[in-house]
């Protein structure tokens, strides 16, 4: 076997894996360096998980497979795991923003697999942002920190 059989993934794409892996990396920074939960490694799965799903069903697509099906069941499959990370605590659900940004790394995996590369990249950046944003903005304007997301913030912090 030789160096360029051993990296021939045909028909998948390094370049579509590699947005796969950047978009998820990015996203998942974002979260490991915070301390929440579906950092790096976690988002990396999902999103090339989702890739592999849907670019093998494009590849059958004239067979036995229909596509929206597949991508239906990656969304129920993703609801699952989203709930995994989902808890109640002190009468405030936690993780429901890991919730959403494992729906988010799912979602990119589709736009990926349709070989949108470059809006898949554009909208992890602003994944980030909101992610990032929105914690910012709550630290400096009060009335954004008010209700639930105080309360959790001050348990969070009581037993730190």
């Amino acid at each position: 076997m030789d160096f360029n059989q051993f990296f021939d993934i045909a028909p998948y794409q390094w370049p579509a894996i590699g947005t796969a892996m950047f978009c998820a990396t990015i996203i998942g920074l974002e979260r490991q360096l915070r301390g929440k939960p579906v950092g790096i490694r976690t988002s990396c799965l999902i999103t090339l998980g989702t890739y592999l799903f849907l670019a093998t069903t494009f590849l059958l697509q004239g067979n036995i497979v229909d596509p929206s099906r597949v991508v239906g069941q990656v969304i129920t499959g993703i609801g699952f795991l989203g709930a995994g990370v989902m808890l109640a605590k002190d009468g405030a659900v936690v993780g429901v923003t890991s919730a959403a940004t494992i729906w988010v790394l799912a979602a990119l995996g589709v736009m990926i697999s349709s070989d949108h590369l470059m809006p898949a990249i554009k909208l992890a950046v602003l994944v980030v942002i909101i992610l990032y944003g929105v914690d910012f903005m709550e630290d400096r304007i009060k009335v954004l920190s008010r209700g639930v997301h105080a309360s959790v913030k001050s348990s969070l912090g009581k037993k730190r």
